[in-house]
């Protein structure tokens, strides 16, 4: 198509091409992110991450020059099927309390592994206002938490967005209340109106003066308005010049690592999932719940839900379709991480080993115990006991290990002497974790 356009239109759609190919902006973020990262499962399948980038320099300073180092605004990971018959758009909610990895921080430095909002990771990496670092510690992030394998990054800033929106003609959008939001630049009525500029830009950024107030909220608002973008992006951009403008407004304040930086590489990449019939574009959201459930003290933050979080991220990575509906119907009813209780038992020879364990396990919620195990293991296992799988799920998907549990059998390992806090005898433990030699421990 780009080699037809350069033919029919000379040296015009020469220029069209060469001015949009020098809009987009690389970032070389391979060597960033070291040599321990997720395997593609599913090879020809394709994550690229997107991050709505809440940067406050140049054109975006209207909206405040408070914020001190980059901030990302919205984090989603696109997954495309490897025969491109179907897509997931997962929206990773910023309050998300996950661990984040050990970063270049760009100054020389390395900050240390800790927890916290998982858009964090942006701000960390991108310190010293470098989008290459924001982009490499948001993918190692992403990574650890997800074991999905981020294959490309795209970053677009307030201006990019709204300019996309701009070259549709706006987007029509049905509030059933007003809303008044001061920190989103937003003073909007009720009912449907098409909306663009600095209204587009509120309206999904909006949080407090609509609905909850909840991030969650906002994300299923961003994905309508993403949905409504995309069929309106599909049905009008037919003729060369309304396709020029709405990408000119794209790329130029698109970032994107340098194996997609280039008209053509996102050329090819759109070609190939243009055909994703509606219906098989899913917009789904990473299940999860208030982190003032398992933590009292903590009302500003999310966790997520497992182990649907985890079902869901492994069907991913086996490229297997998931629908917002089967997701919403298995992630109905949540076990709390508050309400698990797992006996740790020591089966290596490393002293202390379990303690460190359930240390870890308590600092997400769960009631842990520990003691020795009977007999040394040969390897770290999880088991539950009767009607306790979703327990048992729980407490593995809080594993480095990738261990799938099982349930007991009977005449098991009870477990043997008290390790301290608790061990064996901890009445109505429903969960044992049994620690192997290379246990790699808790995220």
């Amino acid at each position: 198509m780009l080699a037809g356009l350069l033919l029919l239109g000379g040296g015009a759609a020469l220029f069209a091409y060469l001015s949009l190919d020098g809009n987009i902006h690389s970032a070389d973020i391979g060597d960033r992110l070291g040599g321990d990262r997720p395997d593609n499962l599913s090879p020809g399948s394709k994550n690229i991450l997107v991050v709505g980038s809440d940067s406050r320099a140049g054109a975006n300073s209207e909206y405040g020059k408070g914020l001190e180092t980059m901030q990302s605004d919205t984090l989603m990971l696109v997954h495309l099927s490897a025969d491109r018959k179907w897509a997931g758009v997962l929206s990773l909610p910023r309050d998300s309390y996950v661990p984040i990895p050990s970063c270049d921080r760009g100054d020389g430095t390395r900050s240390k592994p800790h927890s916290f909002k998982i858009n964090e990771s942006f701000a960390i990496g991108g310190l010293k206002g470098e989008v290459e670092g924001a982009a490499a510690c948001t993918i190692k992030t992403v990574e650890h938490n997800t074991g999905l394998r981020v294959d490309h990054f795209m970053s677009l800033d307030f201006q990019g967005f709204k300019g996309m929106v701009n070259a549709l003609g706006g987007i029509e959008v049905c509030p059933e209340e007003a809303i008044h939001d001061k920190k989103a630049h937003l003073d909007l009525a009720a009912g449907c109106q098409t909306i663009r500029n600095e209204e587009a830009l509120g309206y999904v950024r909006a949080r407090y003066g609509i609905g909850d107030g909840t991030d969650t909220g906002r994300i299923g608002r961003q994905q309508e308005f993403m949905r409504a973008l995309s069929d309106k992006a599909r049905s009008k951009l037919t003729s060369p010049k309304d396709l020029y403008g709405f990408l000119d407004s794209a790329t130029k304040s698109l970032t994107t690592d340098k194996d997609l930086a280039g008209i053509t590489p996102l050329y090819r990449l759109a070609s190939s999932v243009q055909k994703i019939p509606e219906n098989r574009l899913h917009f789904l959201t990473v299940p999860n719940y208030p982190r003032e459930a398992d933590i009292p003290t903590d009302k500003a933050n999310l966790v997520w839900q497992q182990p649907q979080a985890a079902t869901l991220f492994k069907k991913l990575a086996e490229d297997r379709e998931v629908t917002a509906k089967a997701l919403k119907s298995a992630s109905a009813h949540p076990v709390h991480a508050a309400q698990v209780r797992v006996r740790v038992l020591n089966g290596t020879s490393e002293p202390g080993a379990a303690a460190e364990a359930a240390e870890g396990l308590r600092a997400l919620g769960i009631r842990a115990t520990v003691g020795n195990a009977a007999h040394s293991a040969s390897k770290t296992s999880v088991t539950y006991a009767p009607g306790r799988r979703t327990q048992a799920g729980i407490v593995a998907a809080h594993l480095r290990d990738g261990i799938a549990p099982k349930a007991e059998r009977d005449g098991g390992d009870t477990g043997g002497d008290s390790g301290g806090g608790g061990g064996s005898g901890a009445a109505g433990a429903e969960v044992t974790l049994t620690l192997g030699p290379g246990f790699e421990g808790v995220r």
